[in-house]
Parts: C-alpha cells; sequence; structure tokens
C-alpha cells in the first residue's frame, strides 16, 4: 500500500486510524504543505503561470526533476502535488529501493490507471543513487506514462541522472531557503493546529539559534525544534539552553551580519595566511558549525589562494576552485570535507602576495590615469585602413625566433619600465622570479633592484 492509500476508505475506523497515524508522525511531516500557496522558499516554482503550477492545476501526466539543497521542499513538492491533484502517491527512495521494486510500483500504477482511472504520482527521492540499469528502468513508465514521475537529486541531473530519463524530464531548481524562509516555517509550527498549537513558546533569541542550525534545511529546524519541545508542559518555555540540551549541541555564538561574522573570518583567513593550519581548521569547524553559507567560505578561499599563495604554489587556486564546485555539488555535511582540505592547502602552501600587489599596483597606476597610448605595432591591424595608420609596422612575431622572445616594447609610453610583478623566492615562484628577470632583460627593459634581489634570493633556494 502506497502512502497515499492509507486512511482513502470511507469508514469512520479508518479516519480515525489516519488521524491517529498524522498526529504520532513527526513535526516536520505534520506540517507538510497542504497546497502550492504553503510552500515556503521557492515562490519562483509555486506562482501563478509556473511550469509547476500548470502540471498540478491541470492534471496532466509529467516527468519532472527537482533539484535542490537538502531540506528545501522536494519531497514536499511532490506531495503536495499529488494531494492537490487527487493523485495516489508512492513514494521510493533510492537508497533502499532496486528495480524489483520500481517495476512493483510501476505495474500496481498501470494497474490502477487501467481499473479506475486513477494515476499515480512516483516519487524517487535522491534518484541520483540509482545506478543506470535501475534509471533505465523507469524510461516506459515515463514515456507511456504511466506515472506521473517525479525524481528528487541534490546532485546535478546533468551528471547524475542518465540522458534519456532526464531529456524525457522537466528539469526545476530549488533555490537555498533563506533565514527568513526558516523563521516562517518555525513559527508556522509553533501556532498552527497540526504542528505545537501554541502550547510552548520561543524565549528570546532562540528562533535565531534554530535558524543557525539548521543550516538552510526546514526539515532540520523542524526536527530540532520538535525535541526542544518534548516533554514541556503547556506555555512552557523553549531555552537556549533547553534547546542545547535536546540537540546534543552547543550553540555557537556567532551573528552572520555582525561583528563575530567579521572578527571569525578575519581570524580564519590571517591564519591560513600565518600558516596555522590548526587555527585555520578551528574556525572553519565554527563557521560551519554557527550555520555560515559554505559558498560564502568557498569564495573567501578562491580569493585567497590567490592573494596569500599565487605562484608560490598555483595548485592551491584549483583545490580551492574544486572546492567550491563540491559545495554546490555535495553540500553540507558532506562539503566540509572538501573545505578543510583547501584550507589546510593554503595554510601549509609556500606564501606569496606577488600576484595580488601586482595587479592592485597596476589597478592604482590606471585609476591616476597612467595608461597611455598603446604602442603602434601592437594595435589591431584587421580592418581596411589599418595599415595606412602604421598599426602593426615593425611588430616582431616571437614565434619566428628561436628562443621563442624578442626583444621589442610591449607597455605605453611612460610604463615601459614599470614593474608590477616581483616575484618571491618562495615555492614554485622562485623559478618565476629568475625566469621574469631573464625576460626583462631580453625585452630591454631597464634591470630593476627587486629583480636584482629576487635573483640573490633565487641563487640562495626557494624560501
Amino acid at each position: 500500500m502506497s502512502r497515499a492509500d492509507a486512511g482513502q476508505s470511507g469508514s469512520l475506523f479508518d479516519d480515525a486510524a489516519a488521524s491517529a497515524e498524522h498526529a504520532a508522525a513527526p513535526l516536520a511531516v505534520r506540517m507538510r504543505p497542504r497546497g502550492l500557496d504553503e510552500v515556503v522558499g521557492q515562490a519562483h516554482l509555486t506562482r501563478d503561470g509556473s511550469p509547476l503550477r500548470k502540471l498540478a492545476e491541470h492534471d496532466a501526466p509529467m516527468a519532472v526533476l527537482l533539484w535542490g539543497p537538502p531540506g528545501t521542499g522536494k519531497t514536499t513538492l511532490a506531495y503536495v502535488i499529488s494531494r492537490v491533484t487527487k493523485r495516489r502517491f508512492v513514494e521510493l527512495s533510492a537508497v533502499s529501493a532496486g528495480v524489483k521494486d520500481v517495476r512493483a510500483a510501476i505495474e500496481t500504477a498501470r494497474a490502477e490507471l487501467g481499473v479506475t482511472g486513477t494515476q499515480t504520482v512516483l516519487f524517487i527521492d535522491e534518484v541520483h543513487r540509482f545506478s543506470k540499469t535501475q534509471q533505465d528502468a523507469l524510461l516506459p513508465a515515463v514515456e507511456n506514462r504511466w506515472v506521473s514521475f517525479i525524481g528528487a537529486t541534490t546532485e546535478n541531473p546533468s551528471f547524475s541522472v542518465v540522458g534519456p530519463l532526464l531529456s524525457r524530464s522537466l528539469l526545476l531548481t530549488l533555490r537555498p531557503l533563506s533565514d527568513a524562509d526558516i523563521g516562517a516555517v518555525i513559527d508556522r509550527a509553533l501556532t498552527d493546529e497540526r504542528g505545537l498549537a501554541g502550547r510552548v513558546a520561543l524565549a528570546d533569541g532562540v528562533a535565531e539559534d534554530l535558524i543557525r542550525l539548521s543550516g538552510g534545511d526546514a526539515r532540520r529546524a523542524l526536527t530540532y525544534l520538535e525535541a526542544a519541545a518534548l516533554g514541556l508542559p503547556a506555555g512552557g518555555e523553549i531555552t537556549t539552553d533547553s534547546l542545547e540540551r535536546a540537540v546534543d549541541r552547543a550553540l555557537v555564538r556567532y551573528d552572520r551580519a555582525g561583528d563575530q561574522h567579521y572578527d571569525v573570518i578575519s581570524a580564519f583567513i590571517k591564519s591560513m595566511r600565518g600558516s596555522d593550519v590548526d587555527a585555520a581548521l578551528h574556525y572553519l569547524a565554527r563557521m560551519i558549525e554557527a550555520g555560515e553559507d559554505p559558498r560564502y567560505i568557498a569564495r573567501r578561499l578562491i580569493v585567497h589562494a590567490s592573494e596569500d599563495v599565487g605562484m608560490a604554489d598555483p595548485t592551491a587556486l584549483q583545490t580551492a576552485v574544486a572546492a567550491a564546485q563540491a559545495v554546490e555539488f555535495v553540500g553540507l555535511p558532506e562539503a566540509q570535507l572538501n573545505l578543510a582540505q583547501a584550507v589546510i592547502h593554503i595554510s601549509l602552501a609556500p606564501k606569496s602576495n606577488a600576484t595580488a600587489v601586482g595587479i592592485w599596483t597596476a589597478a592604482a597606476d590606471v585609476r591616476e590615469g597612467k595608461a597611455g597610448q598603446v604602442p603602434k605595432h601592437l594595435r589591431d591591424t584587421s580592418y581596411p585602413g589599418a595599415a595606412r595608420l602604421g598599426h602593426g609596422r615593425g611588430y616582431l612575431y616571437p614565434h619566428d625566433d628561436p628562443a621563442g622572445l624578442v626583444s621589442q616594447q610591449y607597455a605605453p609610453d611612460g610604463l615601459a619600465d614599470t614593474t608590477y610583478y616581483r616575484p618571491s623566492a618562495h615555492g614554485q615562484e622562485a623559478r618565476y622570479a629568475e625566469r621574469s628577470a631573464r625576460i626583462r632583460r631580453v625585452l630591454g627593459r631597464d634591470p630593476d633592484p627587486e629583480d636584482a634581489a629576487g635573483d640573490a634570493a633565487d641563487e640562495a633556494g626557494p624560501g
């Protein structure tokens, strides 16, 4: 029997049993929206005229893939669609179901459609965990519209769902829930008759603690709220201490909009810059446990892989970018491993800010008007009349030289001898220090004192 079949007979006994079962269900299940208008945080999918609303309102067979982070409402949307369209709702989890379960659900759906005309919503949670063979087993049912298929995934369907199933499905992307969205879910659960019905209240600051602990996951927020309310008498109050005891987790004092946010991220960055890997990991864990957006952390890692490491270890940027991609594909809590790997790499890498200083200095010169005209021999020659203006005349093609390097001016007049990139002697950048000095000499540039210092340091070996 599917979940939607329970309680559908007309007897008072069955209705009472269904009500009792619902009352005993977890708070997150009891508070599941009854219609699209109650869905929080996904207005782009539920507003009038949206594809999802059209599919729901017209009772048309459908194939939909819902892609989004955990706790954003994928299961909820599938359940609501089945409810508002009066379809049977059958849920399978790709974690535990196999091809046999999928085929049995499809055969039952075909029988119901043939005998009673009742359509079935077949919801596959974590469909990305199905193998290619298991996903292929869904194709006949989707192709022949024996079921309305809804698959939920936290991973990019372009990589995790087979092409034939992806091409037959409407892909809808769920957005991460904001703090305001999670707050609305908590407020509704506190007052709604299906939830706590006003029997308990939250002390000052507890709502903010719940929001931070949830990490954007509405289901987690309701689970923690229910655990904290358990055993409280009517009129009781959930405090920060009782919430900590209920979820067995200390609440990190961290305000994402206040001084603590900026203090912690500043200490995090300076710890990586100072090569203290242990302190950097501490601040990383502190931010994650406090509910900081992991994408924000990933962005800071990408910036500082270039600002504080740069060419001393060019692979640090690759690691940081890979960690940012992992955050998008995997999400927390697993992505904390990828973030930690990037933090360790950046912390332990040799340091150089030459890349950052180079671009900052060049940008400052440009802002001060030190631009100058592009030398004529470097100007565009692709349009009629360019040669008449002298564009390209005298340009030396480096590949015609056996060394691949020729002496000619590239920078505008007035900046020809300006040095922006001054590599350090740290890590791999030591090699670039020697090479950049040699190239500048071939280009006919005046010797730079920093280059001479770099050569001396180079002879002494990498720091």
